[in-house]
C-alpha cells in the first residue's frame, strides 16, 4: 500500500527503496515470527513538509524504509538521536503531515491524515502512551480525576459514578490513594505526576503502550521506582511496551530488544543482553562508551568514542543494508563490515571466555584457602596488691 500524501518529488525513489529493503523485511519478520505474535509492524515512515526538519533530514526520511516489529508482552526499546520522538509521534499518528503504514493485529491504519479531531477508537483504546514530561502533559486546571477519565469520556462512557470507580482502581494499580482523585496536578511530585499519567494510559485498558522518556525528567532517586511500576504492570497486565530512552542503564535492566536508531535509520537491532554482550556497530560502541561507571577509578581509564559517519564507514562502493549477522541479531553494514563485524564477534567471545577462566580461578583460589581462625581477646591481668594499694585514692 503506498503511503498517502507523499511529495512527488520522492515517490519513484520511495518505489526503488521499498524493493530494496524487501529482502530485509522478509528475513526480519521470519525471525520475529517465530516464537510470538507481532503487536506492531512499522513498514515505511515519510515526513512531508515539516517546518522543523532540515532538508537533509527530510531527504533521509523520504528515502529509507524503516522495518521494525514489537513482539507481544515484551519491552521494546528504541534508541535513537534526534528523530526518536518523531518516529514515536507517528507510531501514535499524533501529528499531522505524517503518512505511514502500521499494522497492529491484522488492523490497518493507512493513507490517513489525522487533523486531531478525529481519532480511530477502535485501535487508540489499545494503544495508548505515557509522555516524557510529566508537567506539562498534565492539564492544570483539570483534576487528577478529571485527568484520568478524560480518556473515556471521549470513547462515550459518560458514568461518571462508574468512570470515578475506574479512575480509583487506576490510581491504586500506580501505588497513589484514592484520596488523590479531587487534588490539582501541582499538588503533587515529579514522580507522583508521572504515576498519574501512567495511570491514565492504564484506564484504557490498553494493549501496546508508547512510553517516550518516562524517566529522563525525574530525580535519580524517583527514576528505579517508576521503572519498577512499570516492569510490574507489564508483567500483571500482559502488555507489550516500546520504551524510547537515552539512558542505557535504565535500557539494559528493562528492555527485552533494543533498537539503535542513528538520524531516523535502525543501525542495530538485538536483544538487550545480547547488544551489551556483541556491540557491532560504531554508533552502539559511542552510545556504549558514554555509560557512567561507579567506580572512581574505572571511570577515569574509561574510554570515550566518538562517532563520526563519514570516517567510520566507507559506502562509495557498496551502501549498507540491515542485514542479520547472528540469530535475532541485525546491523546495519555492507559485506566489507560484515566481514569486520564477524572476527570482532570472536574476539569479544575470547575475551570473554578468558575473563570467566580468570573469575573461576579467583574463586577457586579463594574457595581453597584456610579459613583463619579468629583470635581470642587476651584477657586482663589481675592488678597486683601493691598497685592496687597504690591506685586507691588518699582520704
Amino acid at each position: 500500500m503506498i503511503v498517502a500524501e507523499i511529495n512527488k518529488k520522492y515517490e519513484g525513489q520511495l518505489k526503488r527503496e521499498t524493493n530494496k529493503f524487501e529482502k530485509i523485511k522478509k528475513a526480519f519478520v521470519k525471525e520475529h515470527d517465530k516464537d510470538s505474535k507481532r503487536v506492531l509492524e512499522l513498514k515505511a515512515v515519510i515526513k512531508a513538509g515539516d517546518k522543523n526538519l532540515s532538508p537533509t533530514v527530510k531527504e533521509e526520511l523520504a528515502a529509507e524504509t524503516k522495518v521494525f516489529a514489537v513482539k507481544a508482552k515484551e519491552a521494546y526499546d528504541l534508541r535513537v538521536s534526534e528523530l526518536k520522538t518523531a518516529t514515536n509521534e507517528v507510531i501514535a499518528d499524533l501529528k499531522a503531515k505524517l503518512a505511514d503504514i502500521v499494522s497492529t493485529q491484522k488492523e490497518k491504519i493507512a493513507q490517513i491524515n489525522y487533523d486531531m479531531k478525529h481519532v480511530d477508537t477502535s485501535i487508540m483504546n489499545k494503544m495508548q502512551m505515557i509522555f516524557q514530561d510529566p508537567i506539562d502533559s498534565l492539564n492544570p486546571r483539570m483534576t487528577v480525576e478529571d485527568i484520568i477519565q478524560e480518556g473515556l469520556q471521549i470513547q462515550g462512557m459518560k458514568d461518571r459514578a462508574e468512570n470515578s470507580k475506574k479512575v480509583i482502581e487506576s490510581l491504586e494499580k500506580v501505588g497513589l490513594i484514592s484520596d488523590y482523585a479531587s487534588r490539582y496536578p501541582h499538588e503533587f511530585s515529579g514522580g507522583q505526576r508521572q504515576r498519574i499519567g501512567i495511570a491514565r494510559a492504564l484506564i484504557m485498558n490498553p494493549e501496546f503502550i508508547i512510553a517516550d522518556e518516562p524517566v529522563s525528567a525525574l530525580d535519580v532517586s524517583i527514576r528505579a521506582q517508576i521503572i519498577n511500576l512499570l516492569n510490574d504492570l507489564r508483567d500483571e497486565l500482559g502488555l507489550t511496551i516500546l520504551f524510547i530512552a537515552h539512558d542505557l542503564s535504565v535500557v539494559k535492566y528493562f528492555c527485552d530488544r533494543i533498537a539503535v536508531m542513528y538520524y531516523g535509520n535502525i543501525v542495530e537491532l538485538t536483544t538487550s543482553d545480547e547488544l551489551f554482550k556483541h556491540p557491532l556497530h560504531p554508533y552502539t560502541k559511542a552510545l556504549l562508551s558514554a555509560i557512567p561507571k561507579p567506580d572512581p577509578y574505572s571511570e577515569k581509564t574509561r574510554e570515550r568514542i566518538l562517532y563520526n559517519p563519514f570516517t567510520a564507514h566507507d559506502y562509495r562502493e557498496e551502501k549498507p543494508t540491515l542485514q542479520e549477522i547472528l540469530p535475532g541479531h541485525f546491523v546495519l553494514a555492507n559485506s566489507e563490515e560484515m566481514e569486520r563485524y564477524r572476527e570482532e564477534i570472536k574476539e569479544l567471545d575470547k575475551k570473554a571466555e578468558a575473563e570467566a577462566k580468570k573469575e573461576a580461578a579467583r574463586a577457586a583460589k579463594k574457595k581453597a584457602e584456610p579459613k583463619a581462625e579468629p583470635k581470642k581477646a587476651a584477657k586482663p591481668k589481675a592488678k597486683s596488691t601493691a598497685k592496687a594499694k597504690a591506685d586507691k585514692p588518699k582520704k
